[in-house]
């Protein structure tokens, strides 16, 4: 019977981070409103997407990020997230209370925009954009993360919370340290479902540990080898006896001389 051969291994395709350019805005807002039209607009009021003027416009403006994350699956890479953040507030934004953080000393990144595509939902496209806005914040050297959620958008306060967000009034934030980093993050491989990777380095690790383990059971304690054995300590030598002392000579008796008269 001719043996069957193993089925390739199937590689999961990679989510790539690079910053928006000019030629990506006309398919990036194609992305938004595909995105936004299956979003109840009543539960998640703030993520309508703007007209397309404005959106063309917020690519001129200063001190704002556009960051978008694609697959590459066939020719062509299918965009899969879109992130944008500002230092400071922008546009007619006012859920936003500038005097609340300038007097807590905070620095904060403002998330004024996060898209994931609905079909790629569940595979870790979310949890990496918030770790690259992360990132980001603690490289330009703001204090914290802060972004809009809706009251009653469960999904989202848990999704959030899960990931170490507090809630202030209208707006969750999230605190970092500053590391000197590099801006943005290497790539990383999809995931096939909701199961998080694996990692094969501690399982390598951990294989390793029982392998020894059950060798040492098996063969018993291993022999030190002799180079590893203390050397025996050496017998002192005896010290020599002393030489006999000479035999006393005999005192010699003294001769008393009669006085002269």
């Amino acid at each position: 019977m001719a043996s069957r051969k193993p089925a390739p291994a199937v590689t999961e395709p990679t989510i790539r981070v690079r910053r928006i350019h000019r030629r990506d805005l006309n398919k990036v807002w194609e992305f938004l409103k595909r995105v936004f039209r299956s979003v109840n607009r009543e539960t998640v009021e703030y993520q309508r997407p703007r007209t397309k003027t404005r959106f063309l416009e917020i690519y001129e403006e200063e001190g704002i990020e556009q960051l978008l994350f694609e697959i590459h699956e066939g020719d062509a890479p299918v965009i899969v997230g879109y992130a944008e953040c500002a230092y400071e507030v922008i546009g007619s934004d006012n859920w936003i209370n500038e005097r609340y953080f300038e007097s807590r000393d905070m620095r904060p990144l403002f998330v004024e925009e996060i898209a994931i595509h609905p079909d790629f939902q569940g595979r870790g496209i979310g949890s990496f954009v918030i770790e690259q806005l992360e990132h980001l914040a603690r490289v330009r050297g703001c204090t914290h993360l802060v972004l809009e959620v809706a009251a009653n958008n469960k999904r989202a306060l848990q999704f959030y919370r899960a990931r170490s967000f507090s809630q202030i009034d209208a707006a969750i934030f999230l605190a970092k340290k500053v590391v000197s980093e590099p801006e943005l993050l290497p790539p990383r491989t999809l995931r096939s479902s909701g199961l998080e990777p694996a990692q094969p380095e501690a399982e390598a690790e951990a294989e390793a540990e029982e392998d020894a383990e059950d060798m040492s059971q098996a063969t018993g304690p291993e022999a030190p080898d002799l180079e590893d054995m203390p050397e025996e300590a050496a017998e002192p030598e005896a010290a020599p006896e002393p030489a006999p002392a000479p035999p006393a000579k005999p005192a010699r008796a003294r001769r008393t001389r009669p006085r002269k008269a």
